[in-house]
């Protein structure tokens, strides 16, 4: 009888070797620029993660770009900013093709800077010298101009909010010359420059008579322009039905503090609101944005409002594919997924850890798979018992609460080949930062993949990354994918794969295939 051992052991020379070293300090597969680019692009936060400071993610980020063209860099800020909802980092891809003076700058403005926010970044980022320069230069300053003469009142108010740089400060560095006298009135008002009170547009008009007089109506602006002005619960609940999606999930907590769910009907009304699919689909909700809100929501927020951010979770979830065949998820539940989602920000660090999102993903096609095996590894492969009829929050927190340990992302298929599993996809959620089964050569997490492919030869192994990370422990091919981000759009492109739908360039072919026409 052959030697099954013998003839493993050569079947896995011809794995390709790891060529990098990861965050941990152990061997890893390194990706191409173009895909490192992207997985900076769909994870970085600019801010602090467990394994990389936000200059080492600026430093790698900056210097993918040297070795790319500009078309490339393009369309990676424009997927991002689309269909990622991305900011900080479109908005720094953005900069560094207007520090190069790149064809594809005023295209890529045009739908990377779709806010006043956006507009902010941009401006911020160029003028710090992260880039190599810190003045505007002429093109970006003439498209700053051209959003700040063509933007709409509710646009221009919207962008009034934030500081750092503010919109007046914005203003002041490039002189917009409006061609009309209502624009030209609030630039001026905005600066703080005399200004006739009748020339102002309606809006802004509306919010200086509520100013001197409270009996007026309460002006659809802003709500961050009307918080210092100490107002009561109708006026709360006046915000809570005027505000957007966003503003309303993001102020449960306000809204109970002033009295507003105590007034009649504001219940209902703010939970339909949450609940309503076209207004989750406009806001381009994460689904962890939606756990995060549900996680933070205080004792005085009414269970049926906590329910409809459970109700809009589903909703939201509903990129999540069905796949035919068995489906295998493995959510690692290691120590340096505790890390935050969006990167350390101090006081503003968001709630959500890798192993939050982590535990979503596997909770979610749990789900949409009820037949689908969840493996929480660690160093190894931890008991959780799930059922796909409990919420999806309910199983994400008992995930989420496993205890951390070192990184194996090999040990989840060491297990499904020990026990013999066939499964036509398997879902990896990690920081990728593997080190517990460090080897030389090829991973040990191809070397498993290889096995089970034996097994299961049609089988697909989809890696997603959920931190800003250059390596792997899959190397691409077909039957591999390696994808990084948090939003729907990942669900998509697992969705994709698992039909066998993506070209060999797998998630990076779906960047390049972004239009973008340059005049």
């Amino acid at each position: 009888m052959a030697n099954i051992q013998l003839f493993s052991t050569l079947k896995s020379a011809f794995l390709p070797s790891t060529d990098a070293v990861n965050g941990a300090g152990a061997p890893a597969y390194a990706m191409t620029p173009r895909h490192q680019l992207a997985q900076y692009a769909a994870t970085g936060c600019l801010h602090a993660t467990f394994y990389a400071n936000a200059e080492a993610q600026l430093s790698a980020v900056t210097g993918l770009c040297s070795q790319l063209d500009s078309a490339f860099i393009a369309r990676t800020a424009v997927y991002f900013r689309e269909r990622g909802y991305m900011k900080d980092m479109p908005a720094l891809l953005t900069a560094i093709l207007a520090n190069a003076r790149a064809a594809e700058l005023a295209p890529t403005f045009g739908r990377v800077v779709n806010n006043g926010k956006m507009l902010r970044n941009f401006v911020q980022i160029l003028r710090s010298g992260a880039v190599g320069r810190r003045s505007l230069g002429s093109r970006p300053k003439k498209l700053v101009q051209a959003w700040l003469n063509q933007a709409t009142e509710a646009q221009l108010l919207s962008a009034a909010v934030g500081n750092s740089p503010s919109l007046a400060d914005v203003v002041k560095m490039v002189h917009p010359k409006p061609a009309e006298a209502w624009r030209e009135a609030f630039f001026a008002w905005l600066i703080g420059k005399p200004v006739d009170m009748a020339s102002l547009p309606p809006l802004t008009r509306a919010f200086e008579a509520y100013k001197r007089d409270r009996t007026q109506p309460l002006p659809d602006v802003p709500f961050q322009m009307l918080t210092a002005l100490e107002l009561g619960a109708q006026e709360w609940a006046q915000l809570a039905l005027q505000g957007s999606w966003q503003m309303v999930r993001m102020n449960l907590n306000t809204f109970a503090r002033h009295g507003v769910f105590a007034l009649e009907g504001m219940t209902k009304l703010i939970a339909d609101k949450l609940r309503n699919p076209a207004l989750i689909a406009k806001a381009g909700a994460f689904p962890y944005q939606l756990m995060a809100a549900y996680q933070a929501a205080s004792p005085d927020v009414p269970m049926e409002v906590r329910g409809a951010l459970h109700d809009a979770l589903e909703l939201a979830l509903g990129n999540v594919p069905v796949v035919m065949g068995k489906v295998v998820v493995c959510p690692d539940v290691s120590g340096s997924m505790s890390a935050p989602v969006s990167g350390a920000r101090g006081t503003a660090s968001s709630a959500i850890r890798c192993i939050d999102v982590a535990a979503l993903v596997a909770s979610a096609m749990l789900r949409k798979n009820p037949e689908t095996l969840v493996l929480p590894f660690e160093v190894k492969v931890v008991s959780c018992a799930l059922s796909p009829a409990d919420k999806v929050l309910d199983n994400a927190a008992k995930l989420a609460a496993q205890p951390g340990g070192g990184t194996n992302c090999s040990a989840p298929l060491a297990w499904l080949n020990q026990h013999k599993v066939h499964a036509e996809l398997v879902v990896f959620v990690s920081d990728n930062e593997s080190w517990v089964d460090a080897r030389r050569g090829a991973s040990a997490m191809m070397a498993e993949w290889e096995i089970f492919k034996r097994r299961n030869p049609k089988a697909r192994l989809v890696c997603i990354d959920c931190a800003p990370n250059a390596s792997t422990q899959a190397c691409e091919r077909d039957d591999v994918l390696n994808v990084g981000g948090f939003s729907d759009e990942v669900f998509k492109i697992v969705a994709a794969f698992a039909e066998g739908k993506l070209d060999g360039r797998h998630w990076v072919g779906e960047i390049e295939a972004i239009e973008l026409p340059v005049a």
